[in-house]
């Protein structure tokens, strides 16, 4: 009998792939993947074709963490801002949004609408 963790874990798993079943990341267009823990929030762009990260921010990031402060979907506002700032340095400006298993609210939706205002569409 599977314990109540792993069953949590596949359930999870099976909601992230039926979400990124849709999502595709192509050169053109990569794929902006986000995962959120407890604490910390993290964004990545994928492009799937070459299996390569084109740009990634996160709130855990050296040069960032010390300046965080206030509430989670704040820090999350900031980390999306950072997220789309890369994004244009490494020069995309269109991105798929994989929020994987978590609904578009909250934190996930403050990284995506602060990667919006940061130039990046979805």
């Amino acid at each position: 009998m599977a314990s109540k963790g792993k069953k949590k874990r596949q359930l999870r798993r099976r909601k992230s792939l039926h979400v990124r079943a849709c999502l595709r990341g192509t050169s053109e267009r990569p794929r902006l993947s986000v995962f959120r823990s407890h604490t910390n929030i993290y964004g990545q762009i994928i492009d799937d074709e070459s299996g390569r990260t084109l740009a990634s921010a996160s709130s855990r990031d050296k040069d960032f963490r010390d300046s965080l402060s206030g509430k989670k979907s704040e820090i999350a506002t900031k980390v999306g801002a950072q997220l789309a700032t890369k994004a244009k340095a490494a020069g995309v400006t269109k991105v798929s949004f994989d929020r994987g298993p978590y609904r578009y609210h909250g934190r996930v939706q403050a990284l995506a609408e602060a990667a919006r205002e940061g130039g990046l569409e979805f």
